[in-house]
Parts: C-alpha cells; structure tokens; sequence
C-alpha cells in the first residue's frame, strides 16, 4: 500500500518496504512506482526500499509548468528529509537515471552510490528534442492514450514482445494511469535536460550503469558514454528497455551485487 507526503510543494506517493540502509528506485517516464513490483521484494530481504511516483506519474500530485530534471531531485531531496533518511543508493531507471543524475550532481553528500539503468547522462539530440516537444502536443489533442500505446512495445525487446504479453500489458495499464498534464511536463523537461555526464565522470561515489543489449530507446552506447574507475557495468542480453519485466531475476541479482556487501 502506497504511503504518502508532502514535499515540494505537492503530495507525493510512494512504497516502503525492508528495513536497513536506504535503496531508493526512481521509474521511467509514463511509469510508476509499480514498476518494481519483481524487484523491491528482493531488495527489501536486506535494505530498506523507497519507490516513489515521480510527480505527475502514478499516485503523485500534478503540478503546472515545465518539470525540470532539478525540480524531481527537489522532491527526493524532500522525500528523504520526511523519511529522516540522511544518505541512500538512488537507482534510476530511463527518466528516473536523469533524475538521479540531477541529486547526484547537487546533493552528493546525500548518497552511498548512485546507479543508472537504460538511462544516460547525454543530453537530447535536437531531433529528440523536437520529439518530445511534439508528443507533448499530441497528448494535449488526442488525450495519453494513442501517446502510451505508440510508447509501449518501443520500450521492450522486439522479441519479448510476444512472448511477454502481460508484462507489456502491465507496463500498458501504468502508462495510462498517468495523468496528461503530468506526461507533457515532464517530457518538457527531459528536452531541456543538460549534459551530465560530468557528473559520472567526476564523482567519488561508486556508479552502476546497467544497459539493454537490444534497447530501442537508450543504446548501450549512450548508457556507457563515459568512463570512471568505481563503475559497475552491465548489459543484459536479449532486454530491452525494461530489465525489470525483460530479466527482474537478473537485474536483481546486479543490484545485489552492487549494494552488497561493502556499502
């Protein structure tokens, strides 16, 4: 059951489970916190799990204006401050890898460590940029529906698609519960992102960058887009862009690894 806070100006839902030190999972865009259903049980055995709805996604309030990648790790920031939790591992999947980017760059006295899966630190090309411009538009004539149901099958492996029927449908339902206004602020947001792969480059914490073999979305390439010596890097064969349906039992086994046994 989802709790609730207030941060940042809005109410902000979000799932709590385990006990020990603090493993927050940031979603994708159009996605929830429901997205780590195969994952916080496992993590939660041994660590104290936070999955929030970003604002505008899931059970989080919608707010007007652009939301800047700032404006999401604001609200985590805030999210901690409640939960009386002084430091965490952020784990941010796609648009969650850019927010934990943002918190990495101005709250790294925050973290333990930080981990990006099938995200990247790049910025939009001009013409993504242009992309996410006019889906926001489209969502603004035509209602999410159309948008989520273009959306949804770019975001898993061609050849799950098939065989992952009701994992693509799951992801379907979530994407439809976001709420529009949420959708197009922030895919405003994530156009006017800025480079940050300074951030990786530069940072004294350790990194997991975790990459899709056959991601359609963010390639490998643009998820290892720079180098750091306390980096993890992983590719899962046969994933798309969502190795917590394509491989849950794989990607936890990393994110053990990762957070075990010396952080």
């Amino acid at each position: 059951m989802k709790k609730t806070c207030q941060a940042n100006g809005i109410e902000l839902a979000y799932q709590e489970q385990g006990q020990g030190k603090a493993v927050v999972l940031l979603h994708g865009f159009c996605g929830s916190s429901a997205y780590w259903e195969y994952i916080i049980p496992e993590l939660a055995k041994e660590y104290r799990v936070i999955a929030p709805d970003l604002r505008g996604h899931g059970n989080s309030a919608v707010s007007v204006g652009t939301y800047s990648m700032e404006l999401f790790a604001e609200d985590i920031k805030q999210l901690l401050d409640h939960l009386d939790i002084s430091k965490a591992t952020l784990l941010g999947h796609s648009l969650g890898g850019y927010v934990t980017l943002a918190f990495a760059d101005k709250y790294p006295e925050r973290l333990n460590a930080f981990g990006l899966i099938h995200s990247t630190g790049l910025p939009d090309t001009d013409e993504a940029r242009q992309n996410r411009y006019k889906g926001a538009e489209r969502i603004g004539q035509e209602g999410i529906e159309p948008f989520i149901n273009d959306l949804i099958p770019k975001l898993f492996a061609k050849n799950n698609l098939q065989s992952m029927k009701d994992e693509v449908e799951k992801a379907r339902q979530i994407g439809l519960a976001t709420k529009p206004e949420g959708a197009q602020n922030t895919l405003k947001g994530m156009a006017e992102r800025s480079d940050r792969n300074y951030v990786i480059a530069n940072t004294s914490l350790p990194v997991l960058l975790v990459a899709g073999a056959d991601d359609q979305v963010i390639s490998p390439d643009k998820t290892f887009s720079v180098e750091h010596q306390l980096m993890t890097a992983e590719t899962l064969p046969y994933v798309g862009h969502m190795s917590m349906y394509e491989g849950p039992n794989k990607l936890n086994d990393i994110l053990h690894k990762f957070l075990s046994p010396k952080r």
